[in-house]
C-alpha cells in the first residue's frame, strides 16, 4: 500500500514529534506537556478586558485543560477548568438558561452576534458544552456546571422541532427558534455529535441524550440525506424547505458520527447508518480527489456534470480542516476498511506537498489550482485536530481506544465512566 512506501518516515516522525508522542521516557507524558502553557493564557484571558467566544473557549481551553486532568492526574489542570468554568457561567444568565455566544471574562458581560439571526444563540455552540461541564462537575463535586448545560438540553428537548428538525438558532429571551437553516455543516454540526457522545461519556447511561440523537438523526435521514445523479452520497443544508445541495467540509465529520452511533448501538436502522457513514465518507474523499491538490475545499456541490466540487471562489480554499480525516479515523477504527487509510495517506502527503512551509504549514486559496496561493495561517485545530486524527489513523487501537475515551469538538481526549482515569470527585 502506498501509504508504507516511503524511504524514510521523516514526516511522520515530525506528526510524532508535534504530537509529543516520539518514545521518550518520558514519552507517556510528552504529548499534553504543551498544554501546561494553556493555563498561562488562560489565566492571561481571565484578566484580559475583551470578548472572546464562549464556545471556542470551551472546545479548546476547557476541553484541553479537562484532558490533561485526566491523563496526569494533575490537580493543577482541574483547578484551572474550575476557575474557568467559574468565569464563564455568566454567560448562561439569561432569561431561559440558553447561553450567549460571547463573554468577557474579566468583566462577566456576554451578549451575541448582530449577525445571528437578529441576535440568537448558535446550536451548535449551546449544544458543544456538555461533554465538557459534566465532566467538570464530576471531578469538582460542584454540580453547577452540569446544571447549566442540562437545561439547555431541556429547553432543546421541550421545543416543537419542524419535521424533528433542529433549527441553527434560538433567541435566548423567548426560547423560541430564529430562521429555519439546518445543517450538520457550520453551525449545527457538533450539536448532534455532542448528544451521541454524552451517552456514551455517561458510560451509556444517559439515555435522554440518546434518544434526543437517535430521533434527530431519523429526522436529518429523512429530509437532508440525499443520493446525487453521479451516486454521491451527501448531507445538505435545508432553509425553509428548500434543499441547497451543497455540502460543506465541515459537514465531513458525519460520517464517523454515522458509524459510532451505529456501532455503539446496534439495532434494525444500524446498516442503514453504517451505509449513510460510508457513503459521506466516500463523498468527502471525493472532494478531495477531484481537485488537483487532492485536498478539499470549503464546499461543494451536487448538480448535474459537477459534483463534489466547489461552484464560487469564496469556496475553494482548504484552511487545513480536519473533518475528513476525523471521519477516516473513526471508520477505520470500526471497520478496518484498508482505503480509509490509503486515503489518510494521501493526505499527509498532499499536506506535505502544498501545505509545507519553513515556518510550519499554511492553508491554500484555491484547491484545484496547479500552483496555489498559499494563505500564510496556521491554524491551532491543525495541531489539536487535524494532525492528531491523521496521526491516530496509522496507530494501534489501544491508543486513544474508542471503548475508554471520547474525543471532544477540538479532538481532546475526555475519559468515558468506567475508565480508571476518569477521576471522579470522591464525594460524589
Amino acid at each position: 500500500m502506498t501509504y508504507v512506501r516511503r524511504s524514510d518516515y521523516s514526516f511522520m516522525k515530525k506528526l510524532l514529534l508535534v504530537l509529543g508522542l516520539w518514545p521518550t521516557p518520558n514519552s507517556k507524558f510528552r504529548l499534553f506537556r504543551i498544554t501546561f502553557f494553556y493555563t498561562v493564557y488562560i489565566g492571561y484571558l481571565l484578566l484580559e478586558n475583551s470578548e472572546i467566544s464562549l464556545f471556542e473557549t470551551n472546545i479548546r481551553f476547557m476541553g484541553s485543560l479537562l484532558a490533561c486532568y485526566a491523563l496526569t492526574g494533575d490537580v493543577m489542570f482541574r483547578d484551572k477548568a474550575a476557575q474557568l468554568g467559574e468565569r464563564m457561567l455568566p454567560a448562561f444568565q439569561t432569561e431561559t438558561g440558553i447561553p450567549h455566544s460571547l463573554i468577557n471574562l474579566h468583566t462577566g458581560a456576554s451578549k451575541n452576534y448582530g449577525w445571528a439571526s437578529s441576535g440568537c444563540s448558535i446550536l451548535s455552540e449551546i449544544g458543544t458544552m456538555h461533554l465538557e461541564f459534566t465532566y467538570l462537575s464530576d471531578i469538582t463535586g460542584n454540580p453547577v456546571f452540569k446544571s447549566k448545560v442540562e437545561n439547555v438540553r431541556k429547553v432543546l428537548k421541550n421545543l416543537e422541532k419542524p419535521k424533528g428538525l433542529y433549527p441553527n438558532y434560538i433567541h435566548p429571551k423567548t426560547g423560541k427558534w430564529g430562521q429555519h437553516h439546518m445543517s450538520l455543516g457550520g453551525l449545527g454540526d457538533s450539536f448532534y455529535e455532542y448528544l451521541l457522545k454524552a451517552w456514551i461519556q455517561s458510560g451509556k447511561e444517559d439515555v435522554e441524550a440518546r434518544q434526543m440523537y437517535d430521533e434527530a438523526i431519523a429526522a436529518i435521514d429523512q429530509h437532508m440525506i440525499k443520493t446525487s445523479q453521479g451516486k454521491l452520497l451527501y448531507v445538505s443544508d435545508l432553509k425553509y424547505d428548500r434543499l441547497e445541495h451543497k455540502m460543506g467540509h465541515l459537514a465531513c465529520f458525519a460520517g464517523g458520527m454515522f458509524a459510532l452511533g451505529a456501532k455503539t448501538q446496534e439495532n434494525e436502522l444500524s446498516e442503514r447508518y453504517m451505509t449513510i457513514a460510508a457513503g459521506l465518507t466516500n463523498t468527502c474523499h471525493e472532494s478531495y480527489d477531484r481537485s488537483y491538490t487532492k485536498l478539499g475545499p470549503e464546499a461543494f456541490h451536487f448538480i448535474e456534470g459537477n459534483e463534489a466540487k466547489s461552484l464560487k471562489n469564496g469556496e475553494k480554499y482548504y484552511i487545513l480542516r480536519p473533518e475528513t480525516f476525523e471521519s477516516y479515523f473513526v471508520m477505520w477504527r470500526l471497520t478496518k476498511d484498508p482505503k480509509y487509510r490509503e486515503w489518510g495517506w494521501e493526505a499527509v502527503q498532499a499536506l506535505e506537498k502544498y501545505c509545507r512551509v519553513p515556518g510550519g504549514f499554511t492553508g491554500l486559496h484555491n484547491v484545484y489550482l496547479v500552483d496555489p496561493p498559499q494563505d500564510d495561517v496556521q491554524q491551532s485545530y491543525f495541531f489539536a485536530e487535524t494532525l492528531k486524527y491523521l496521526y491516530l489513523l496509522f496507530s494501534d487501537d489501544d491508543l486513544i481506544n474508542l471503548n475508554d475515551w471520547v474525543f471532544n469538538s477540538e479532538a481532546h481526549v475526555l475519559p468515558i465512566r468506567g475508565n480508571p482515569l476518569y477521576r471522579a470527585s470522591p464525594s460524589l
